[in-house]
């Protein structure tokens, strides 16, 4: 078979002024003028892909949060590494987050910079030696915490954060699980058992930290029972905390309650299928909106109380 080439020629055109465009002049950014505001630069992103789902995310925080809805936030560990922890209080502080839920490994962070200011260390260089993970004061204090709480009906959140926010600690006031004791937000730990530094503690308590984790997955639950209208913005935590919201989600639409028009957010800088799944597409199939945001915590975090706070001050 013999294939002549086709001549362009007779092709049908039409003029561009009839066709309609994705983007548009109106939508591009615009240069942020020096010494300009947080606001100035905000407004000055262009319309469109992701810095419109920025906008709409913040937008929906700042209408849930005026409509006294439910905000909750889910981080990872690595959320606290990043240095975000300030921002977050402040948001809970404002009263705009209302709970949050984090992992093992969060909670051992944000005690770590509480106790000693300092945390995350240098797996590569203890891993040889055995020495990864052997903080005596992590294992202690937190075990210690959890085993005592949960003696008086608490979860790991509000057992290691009460322990927290009643001692002398110096950096106590950049603790978030401290600071949801003091100011009565539910902070939630869901923990996975041999996931921790703490497990391997000779204080580690099994059964304390199960029925404590337990007694968070419910409480967390509650949470999510009440997110119609609300957001739920997952930071950092590709499987454990997706996992746990699923959960969580289908056991309050199972009890009758109505959760089906709300936002729902993955922010990594990788998006992986577990989240995205979990999060952002199963969980709004019926109703609401869900959202993937892309880049490093350290910046998108930022990014996203600037507009927040620029939302709320509006």
């Amino acid at each position: 078979m013999k294939f002549a080439p086709l001549a362009s020629r007779n092709i049908k055109t039409y003029s561009i002024k009839t066709r309609k465009g994705k983007v548009n002049v109106k939508d591009l950014a615009s240069v942020p003028r020096k010494g300009g505001s947080l606001r100035d630069f905000l407004t000055s992103l262009p319309s469109m892909l992701a810095a419109n789902d920025l906008k709409a995310v913040t937008t929906a925080v700042v209408r849930a949060h005026g409509g006294k809805k439910t905000v909750a936030l889910a981080i990872g560990a690595h959320v606290i590494k990043a240095g975000l922890s300030p921002l977050i209080i402040d948001l809970m502080e404002r009263g705009v987050i209302g709970a949050i839920a984090t992992n093992g490994a969060g909670a051992v962070h944000d005690f770590e910079l509480a106790f000693a200011g300092s945390t995350s260390e240098d797996v590569d260089a203890g891993i040889g030696s055995g020495e990864f993970g052997m903080a005596d004061e992590t294992g202690r204090f937190l075990n210690d915490a959890i085993k005592k709480g949960v003696e008086k009906g608490f979860g790991i959140g509000q057992s290691v954060g009460g322990m927290i926010e009643g001692s002398r600690f110096p950096y106590k006031d950049l603790s978030i699980l401290a600071a949801g004791a003091r100011l009565d937000i539910p902070v939630t730990v869901h923990v996975a058992i041999g996931t921790d530094i703490i497990h391997v503690h000779p204080r580690m308590d099994g059964s304390s930290t199960g029925r404590g984790s337990h007694r968070d997955f419910r409480i967390f639950s509650s949470v999510v029972s009440s997110l119609e209208g609300g957001v739920f913005i997952n930071i950092g935590s590709a499987v454990i905390l997706p996992e746990v919201f699923l959960k969580a989600l289908t056991l309050a639409r199972n009890l009758g309650y109505k959760v089906r028009n709300f936002t729902s957010v993955n922010m990594d800088f990788i998006q992986h299928y577990r989240p995205v799944t979990n999060v952002v597409r199963r969980p709004t199939m019926r109703g609401g909106k869900g959202y993937a945001l892309t880049g490093h915590h350290e910046i998108m975090v930022p990014l996203l109380y600037a507009g927040i706070i620029e939302g709320l001050e509006s």
